[in-house]
């Protein structure tokens, strides 16, 4: 495979470099992992090739993301990945899994447990090393990830019981905009959000990435059934084909609500969550009456496909002023022009804060657009859009 050149990454701390750990049981994916990595500027600082010996490696080799592959001997990663976040609270652990249902299932329960993401590899060594893309989703995902941990100490966010309530408001009232941010920005680009209209809202609209599984199963939770029945949930989450099936079914016994993959030309209804297809746009035609879904396989926007842009561009022009929308944790800067175009509209704009996101990307670069009309915690957003939504108090 021709080598191609792979972006920095940036270190954790001045003067070093992001310490990588790669467990996978096999000796070719340690060594071509380890290569790409060292050459876009980590350090490999062990490899191992079970769960007991990376278990075995963490107090020695002190990493700051550990690439855990998830069927390995001896100790696999699911039986691995407990034990090294009770070893280590608040380790960066990454699970690398082939694309089948049953590791799709196992990826959501490893997020579930506390891995901060998960990378899809190819099936079989010949596929490693052969598949480009896989190496480039690596890089690019280590490289964020060390981004992160070089731009923002890990706190631990406070509990909903540590945190000041949320103000009551009228069911239909509009969401003050926009609150202080968490942190001094620059001046905002853009426009600045307009006074917001007082119409209660047609549709729910969400966008995720890194750490997003478990946060959007978190929000619609605190929103609750009887509420989310008034309105259809349209969500784009960052994630590979089969993975994006097996999020929906998690979700709708979650919530207890239908969910599934959308469907190309299918109606809009209230009460059901869409989840944007792996590998595929979502977007909206039609009017808030009649909207139908529109899948495309158009070329990435923002590195990503599906798109958060995609979906928040369509839904301004068919929903305008009567969405209601959230950008939660998430790596890159999608759907921060999408929701541009929906402030235009006169929609409202949450956004998730920099302390409870696992990655603050995506709802930082929107903060520092000054598109959010309201940056709230994690615990916090569920019941403020229940609020938004004309559903019961708090």
């Amino acid at each position: 495979m021709a080598a191609s050149a792979a972006p920095s990454i940036p270190s954790s701390s001045a003067g070093s470099r992001i310490r990588v750990l790669v467990a996978d049981d096999s000796v070719v994916v340690r060594g071509l992992v380890s290569r790409w990595l060292e050459e876009a500027g980590c350090e490999i600082v062990g490899t191992a090739s079970n769960g007991r010996i990376a278990l075995d490696a963490l107090d020695r080799v002190q990493p700051d993301i550990v690439l855990l592959d998830i069927e390995m001997p001896e100790l696999d990663g699911t039986q691995a990945l407990p034990k090294m976040l009770a070893k280590r609270p608040g380790l960066q652990v990454v699970m690398m899994s082939t694309l089948t249902q049953r590791n799709a299932e196992i990826s959501l329960r490893c997020l579930a447990l506390g891995a901060i993401d998960y990378l899809p590899k190819p099936e079989g060594n010949r596929g490693v090393t052969t598949q480009a893309s896989f190496r480039e989703d690596l890089v690019q995902k280590i490289r964020m990830l060390g981004a992160d941990l070089r731009n923002r100490p890990r706190a631990r966010p406070a509990s909903l019981s540590e945190r000041p309530g949320l103000p009551e408001r009228p069911a239909t009232a509009a969401i003050p905009a926009p609150s202080p941010r968490p942190a001094p920005a620059a001046t905002p680009v853009g426009v600045r959000p307009r006074p917001l209209r007082t119409s209660p809202p047609r549709c729910l609209l969400v966008g995720a990435s890194t750490g997003g599984p478990r946060a959007v199963g978190e929000v619609l939770e605190g929103i609750g059934a009887a509420t989310l029945r008034r309105v259809p949930i349209l969500i784009v989450q960052h994630m590979p084909p089969v993975f994006t099936a097996v999020f929906a079914e998690h979700l709708g016994a979650r919530i207890g609500l239908p969910a599934a993959e959308a469907k190309h030309g299918e109606p809009v209804r209230p009460g059901v969550v869409y989840v944007a297809p792996g590998g595929r746009h979502m977007g909206l035609s039609g009017t808030a009456n009649d909207a139908v879904i529109q899948l495309n396989d158009g070329p990435p926007v923002n590195f990503c496909r599906p798109a958060v842009d995609v979906m928040f561009r369509d839904a301004a022009d068919v929903y305008g002023a009567a969405t209601l929308s959230v950008v939660l944790t998430g790596m890159g800067s999608d759907g921060t022009k999408g929701a541009k175009a929906l402030v235009e509209a006169g929609g409202v704009m949450l956004a998730q804060d920099e302390a409870t996101s696992t990655v603050w990307g995506m709802p930082g670069s929107l903060v520092k657009a000054g598109y959010a009309h309201e940056i709230l915690p994690l615990p916090a957003i569920g019941p403020a859009l229940r609020t938004a939504l004309g559903g019961p108090g708090h």
